[in-house]
């Protein structure tokens, strides 16, 4: 089993200084960190952390590749991850987290960034996620083509609501 806990950063034991701290996320974090989008990947993450006499400044550089569902063919297309993300955490008396400001609590001092690593990596993608032009799975475009085209010839043509015919010529342009 996979454990997150080396993503917790006792920030009670750094130094005045700036700190450093690599991973090397596989398939094995993204299944245990169980994210609704990305299943699979291999990226490098560092994580510098300054610290002043009253905050934490975590810069996060992360780069390498993760694979995601195609939006059209449903199998994995993998995707380039190169993002620059940065948090300011303090510490308060309970935790809590605003916008890019972090409050960790006091007599704890642990800061757990498994999950900001995972979010950085999703809001970094694209939000469509497809294939190259031609590189689909053949057969579910195939299964797709019929199941539209049987949809589209069943009995009449009957009268389509204007504000659905702009929708077809989008999907008609999508298509090419």
């Amino acid at each position: 089993m996979y454990s997150l806990e080396t993503f917790k950063i006792d920030l009670k034991g750094l130094k005045e200084d700036e700190t450093t701290f690599q991973y090397n996320l596989n398939d094995d974090y993204f299944k245990a960190i169980d994210g609704p989008e990305v299943k699979h990947g291999a990226v490098q993450v560092t994580v510098s952390v300054s610290k002043t006499a009253s905050f934490f400044e975590l810069n996060f550089h992360t780069e390498g590749t993760v694979a995601v569902p195609c939006d059209i063919c449903l199998d994995d297309v993998e995707l380039p991850v190169n993002t620059d993300n940065k948090l300011v955490a303090k510490f308060g008396e309970e935790y809590s987290e605003d916008d890019d400001l972090i409050t960790v609590e006091q007599n704890e001092g642990l800061l757990d960034i498994s999950w900001f690593i995972y979010e950085f990596i999703a809001l970094s993608l694209p939000i469509k996620h497809v294939h190259a032009p031609g590189k689909c799975n053949a057969a579910m475009i195939h299964v797709l083509e019929e199941h539209s085209a049987a949809r589209s010839s069943d009995g009449e043509q009957e009268a389509v609501d204007p504000r659905w015919s702009g929708l077809e010529k989008l999907k008609t342009i999508i298509k090419d």
